[in-house]
């Protein structure tokens, strides 16, 4: 078994065991704690699918982390803005573009693009992006540059994909994917650069895709022979 099977394994293990507990779970507090952890359960697991070239597999377990972050929403504490980022970003990581519209259109419905805080606003802005709404998508993104509280290479790489301007975009990717390369934890404890495949996906959209190259971003030729099966 290679290393990212394990971690699947893993992975399948903590949702299977959310699941089985969700039914007794009656308060509503802690019944969104648990889908909460459902999704990055199956968000680690579809990540690491990725990662180990099983692509249409990944797809199913990030559509259900969509879902359990989307279910978890309406009873977590005002603030939670990380479920509707977790959302639409699973379902790009899973190709799925009509569904990450629906839940960019969700996100926004959440009040996401008026809210103060730097996460609201970045959830904002990636469901503007999804939806094609590049100039509104600058305009967010300008609101997280030269923030103390937000990465800066991130809102500079959204803010280029809003202008469409590729060589802006490549040099903010790349810093993007250095910073994950220098971290010690991952989300799940999956060492993947989730965020680059979400701005790479954006990016690839607009016809501006970086050409990157890590341990931490899946590989192409394996990615292919999925797809030729």
């Amino acid at each position: 078994m290679s290393g990212w099977d394990e971690h699947v394994e893993r992975e399948f293990r903590r949702y299977e065991d959310g699941e089985a507990r969700l039914s007794s779970i009656e308060d509503a507090d802690e019944r969104q704690r648990q889908l909460t952890r459902m999704g990055n359960a199956a968000g680690g697991a579809g990540l690491a699918l990725l990662m180990a070239g099983r692509a249409r597999e990944a797809a199913v377990w990030l559509g259900r982390a969509a879902e359990r972050y989307r279910q978890s929403f309406a009873s977590a504490p005002p603030g939670s803005w990380g479920r509707p980022i977790g959302a639409v970003k699973a379902r790009l990581l899973a190709s799925d573009w009509r569904r990450a519209a629906a839940d960019a259109r969700w996100a926004l419905e959440t009040g996401a693009r008026a809210a103060d805080s730097p996460i609201a606003r970045y959830a904002a802005c990636l469901a503007l992006l999804v939806l094609g709404a590049d100039e509104e998508a600058t305009v967010t993104a300008d609101t997280l540059r030269g923030r103390d509280d937000f990465p800066a290479d991130v809102a500079e790489a959204l803010a280029a994909l809003g202008r469409r301007d590729g060589g802006a975009y490549r040099t903010a990717v790349a810093s993007v994917l250095r910073s994950f390369e220098t971290r010690t934890a991952y989300l799940e404890d999956i060492p993947v650069a989730d965020t680059v495949l979400v701005l790479q996906a954006l990016a690839e959209r607009r016809g501006m895709a970086a050409s990157l190259a890590s341990p931490l971003l899946p590989s192409t030729a394996g990615a292919a022979a999925e797809a030729g099966t």
